[in-house]
């Protein structure tokens, strides 16, 4: 891949609009570099995060009126799960995998944005790379759970079917976002992360390396992990990943203590997204000069630490804390000028 990071405005993907038109001209106006289609939960609970990439999966009931969705493991998931290891072990083919029935496809009505992108052809070849995300196995398996409200990753047959079935999911993303262009990136959203280690989330650190390098493996562009509160993060660091992206605005000094995995990291060619502009009311308070400021602080966190800070600028993304689905439209659009104005100042001053 050509791609070089050097301080580009990314976003994360979820965005407040139910016009997923409005929602792409957002996304090409301030981060045309790296456009990310744009998830839209406000649209249909079909495109809330966990639902969205959901579709087909084993003994998955799908409650639209109360908005649940959860596994019935009282039913019989023979058959699921078999089409499921089918499509893992390549028994579908390359042009199966291309049209709408492959098992890891995902539709229209759970991604509306994905599934506009045609619409945008010309502009997105115009980038520098083209952006997708996909729920992590993690989140995904504490949040989805079983008639009995117990989490789906605490079932052994399930959580090892629910890495293959993102898997598949984001390898059929990549698939369709490489007719736009050849730099994919596939970020793997994982907000529960930041729960590992407590009392309250009952596994240990090799079932989540096994988890995430398993959704990984999938992705053969470059590949991402995104995590919006405090964690392990040699975790995450010394996986296959190719970006780190982390709230940089709550939790850069948090990364900061971990300056012999941040080295490693960079060293063998790895990207921190510094999610720096906030994803909620204190946006409107925040302006260019002050993130920018904010951001120097994070990284010269790690340049005390031995780490030169012209390797943390080169290979620095510029982003959002967190996704932007949650704000109102106003909101996200501010959030969206400081992440490109963010980006703007820093690359004057520094590239």
């Amino acid at each position: 891949m050509t791609f070089k990071p050097e301080l580009l405005p990314m976003t994360m993907g979820s965005l407040p609009h139910t016009d997923p038109a409005a929602a792409w001209e957002l996304i090409h106006r301030w981060t045309p570099a790296i456009p990310a289609w744009p998830q839209l939960p406000h649209r249909s609970f079909c495109e809330s995060m966990y639902v969205q990439f959901s579709e087909d999966f084993p003994g998955l009931v799908l409650d639209r009126e109360d908005e649940r969705i959860w596994v019935d493991r009282e039913a019989d998931l023979y058959p699921a799960l078999e089409r499921l290891y089918a499509a893992y072990l390549g028994k579908e083919s390359p042009g199966d995998m291309e049209r709408e029935q492959s098992y890891g496809a995902i539709g229209e009505e759970y991604a509306a944005g994905l599934a506009t992108a045609w619409r945008w052809a010309d502009s997105l070849q115009q980038g520098q790379a083209i952006k997708g995300q996909v729920s992590g196995p993690v989140s995904w398996g504490l949040v989805v759970t079983d008639q009995d409200r117990r989490p789906a990753l605490y079932d052994d047959v399930l959580a090892d079917a629910i890495a293959r079935h993102l898997r598949l999911k984001a390898a059929w993303q990549e698939m369709q976002l490489r007719r736009f262009h050849p730099n994919t990136i596939i970020v793997v959203d994982e907000p529960y992360l930041s729960s590992f280690g407590s009392a309250y989330v009952s596994i240990g650190r090799e079932q989540v390396v096994t988890l995430m390098e398993e959704v990984l493996g999938g992705i053969q562009g470059l590949k991402g992990v995104h995590c919006c509160g405090n964690t392990d993060w040699s975790i995450l660091l010394s996986s296959s990943v190719d970006i780190l992206s982390l709230d940089a605005y709550g939790y850069a000094e948090n990364l900061a203590l971990y300056p012999d995995e941040v080295r490693s990291f960079l060293d063998r060619g790895g990207t921190i997204a510094w999610g720096i502009v906030p994803n909620g009311p204190l946006v409107r308070e925040e302006t260019v000069d002050s993130l920018v400021e904010r951001l120097l602080a994070g990284m010269n966190l790690l340049a005390r630490k031995g780490i030169p800070l012209d390797d943390l600028l080169q290979a620095a993304l510029i982003t959002p804390a967190c996704g932007l689905g949650t704000l109102t439209i106003d909101q996200a659009v501010r959030a969206l000028e400081l992440t490109a104005g963010v980006s703007a100042a820093m690359r004057d001053r520094y590239l």
